[in-house]
């Protein structure tokens, strides 16, 4: 099967969107495949762990932003380019990669976050 970049690039969003205010069983139900590995060293591996994190995240951050600056789609992987606003004004920008298997669901997922700093050298934002 071929995968179709623009399903697995909504999808990708509606998953992340959909955990990161507050669903994470829903997103896990809809998005995710039979197994689901993790890189990002503070969750732990598979469905029940990435659940998990989300609900802690969702009860002690509320009041948490996401905006989709950038999906990118190449074979079976898409990548979010985020910009995360916290309590407290605390300002993120994240990369998420997703791996898709041959049925459109998400297996596979990498990380990075890096805080917008206050200043920049070169003038340019982070997004």
């Amino acid at each position: 099967m071929t995968q179709n970049l623009e399903d697995n690039k909504a999808n990708a969003v509606a998953f992340y969107r959909m955990a990161y205010e507050g669903d994470p069983s829903r997103a896990v139900e809809l998005y995710v495949g039979a197994d689901y590995t993790q890189h990002n060293p503070l969750v732990g591996n598979g469905k029940q762990a990435f659940i998990d994190y989300f609900n802690e995240m969702a009860r002690d951050y509320p009041d948490k932003s996401i905006k989709f600056v950038r999906v990118v789609a190449e074979n079976d992987l898409v990548a979010l380019h985020t910009h995360q606003v916290w309590p407290g004004n605390d300002q993120y920008v994240t990369m998420d990669f997703f791996r898709f298997d041959q049925q459109g669901k998400i297996v596979e997922h990498w990380d990075s976050i890096q805080e917008v700093p206050s200043e920049s050298k070169n003038g340019n934002t982070m997004y």
